[in-house]
């Protein structure tokens, strides 16, 4: 009888995170009701040991509980990125829940969960361990996309996301299947060495990956899988958009890669060309479409699609360096775009009511710091010099370039020129439009002002200085079996 080799450390962040959770919905209903704005800080604290366990497990690396965990570089760089993504996410969320009067320890406890199926996500090394990471992970975003109950667009919202993520899971499900039947294994590594042999039911692998891919991209609202991404982002609270627009994306691309550069590199011909495809469509629809929204949850609903096209870009190319540009440009994203939800959190009023461009005529003339912090945010998303925006869209086409994808190199590039329209006509309204009499009782919580420090430095940081996390993206994707 063989024991599963067993590594506490190796699972520590995940750990503390569902342990911490499970303490806050346990602390709560003995909090009474004014102090219970408590359990956002002791959320944060969760995730600041989660970071400190995520540092510790740099001695633990290798496979461990029966080869069903995989802790390598790779696994790390994540559990930093959904940790920021969670913490940012925190921070913008306190004020409003209180403003709101929404349930918070329940609230708290379902981000530390969302991130802890996240980080079983991107370490996972079996397809069934990552199933389940994506299932906690999805059953925690629905319950937050619906998290203001009495709203209907709330209700709408989840309802739609569920009824899409459940056709997502099944996809997943029988591709998962498939492949063990073509295989006799889940095991990522064991696929890839299976898929070797020449007797084996190839047919069965390819359309098992072809499943396997539809339901990563419904994750990642990639087109044609996308056509969930708008109403739901319009009508979950803000902060929950935010985290939607950032989290279970990375989450999606951590395991995309995972399962496509560690299982099926053998098949990379086939899933290459169809990358291609769902890239050069995703950055067309997403930056197109963007243009006509009014709404400005919905605008950047479409801006996160079209996004998720840039990352897809860098898939296709499948190079490393592709690669490393792609978890690059994940984490100046979540920098960047968590900055701007948390200024729409700010202005939206209670219920999300003032959304719309017009509302935010004339900001810059009642609130200067929170337009200045806004315009930054959405250069950086459309690709300005400086910022991390405009670092990440250039290593990505640089290493496109590189593998031969020049035609969707240029696609990248034009649709990045029609992005800037409807990121600088929120910009004209700010600064060129009469000012709103609404701004003039506008005070930004504390720990608002936090969440914009830290998301207005990490995107000036990575615009200026992106050498340093760009090879520690790349010494990630090199510590990927290969």
């Amino acid at each position: 009888m063989n024991i599963p080799a067993v590594n506490i450390a190796s699972i520590g962040a995940a750990l503390v995170l569902a342990v911490v959770g499970i303490v806050i919905m346990v602390a709560e209903p003995f909090l009474p009701r004014a102090q219970r704005w408590l359990t956002g800080w002791l959320a944060l604290g969760g995730v600041a040991v989660a970071a400190l366990a995520t540092y510790r497990m740099q001695g633990h690396h290798g496979l461990w509980y029966s080869n069903l965990w995989d802790l390598d570089d790779f696994t790390i760089f994540f559990h930093y990125v959904f940790l920021f993504i969670v913490g940012l996410t925190i921070l913008a969320s306190m004020d409003f829940i209180t403003r709101e009067g929404l349930p918070q320890g329940e609230y708290y406890a379902l981000l530390l969960f969302a991130c802890t199926g996240m980080m079983m996500m991107s370490g996972a090394n079996d397809l069934m361990m990552i199933f389940l990471g994506l299932e906690i992970l999805s059953i925690a975003t629905y319950v937050l996309a619906g998290f203001r109950r009495k709203d209907l667009k709330s209700n709408e919202s989840a309802l739609k996301y569920f009824l899409l993520g459940s056709f997502a899971s099944a996809f997943f499900l029988y591709g998962t299947a498939l492949i063990f039947g073509a295989t006799n294994s889940t095991n990522l590594i064991v696929i890839r060495e299976a898929l070797k042999v020449p007797n084996v039911e190839i047919t069965l692998a390819f359309l098992s990956a072809a499943l396997i891919l539809i339901a990563l991209c419904f994750k990642v609202a990639v087109a044609p899988f996308h056509v969930w991404t708008p109403d739901v982002y319009e009508g979950a609270p803000s902060p929950v958009t935010g985290f939607m627009s950032a989290g279970p994306k990375a989450a999606g691309f951590a395991v995309l890669f995972r399962i496509f550069l560690v299982a099926f590199p053998a098949l990379q011909d086939r899933w290459s060309d169809a990358l291609w495809v769902i890239a050069a469509l995703t950055m067309i629809l997403g930056n197109v479409i963007a243009v006509a929204q009014p709404n400005l949850k919905r605008m950047l609903a479409y801006s996160s699609i079209a996004h998720a096209g840039y990352v897809a870009v860098a898939f296709a190319a499948s190079s490393p360096r592709g690669v490393s540009a792609a978890l690059f440009y994940l984490l100046a994203y979540s920098a960047m775009n968590l900055g701007a939800f948390t200024i729409v959190t700010i202005l939206s009023r209670s219920e999300d009511r003032l959304v719309t461009l017009n509302d935010y005529a004339g900001l810059a003339a009642k609130r200067p710091g929170l337009a200045a912090l806004l315009s930054l945010f959405l250069i950086s998303l459309a690709g300005v010099p400086g910022t991390a925006g405009f670092a990440g869209k250039f290593f990505i086409f640089r290493a496109a370039v590189e593998s031969g994808y020049v035609w969707l190199t240029v696609i990248g590039v034009v649709t990045t020129v029609v992005s800037f329209y409807y990121y600088l006509s929120v910009i004209v309204q700010m600064y060129m439009k009469p000012a709103a009499e609404e701004f003039q009782d506008l005070r930004p919580a504390f720990s608002w002002n936090i969440a914009l420090l830290i998301a207005a430095a990490g995107t000036i940081y990575l615009g200026i200085f992106p050498s340093g996390m760009l090879e520690r993206t790349l010494s990630a994707v090199m510590s990927l079996p290969h």
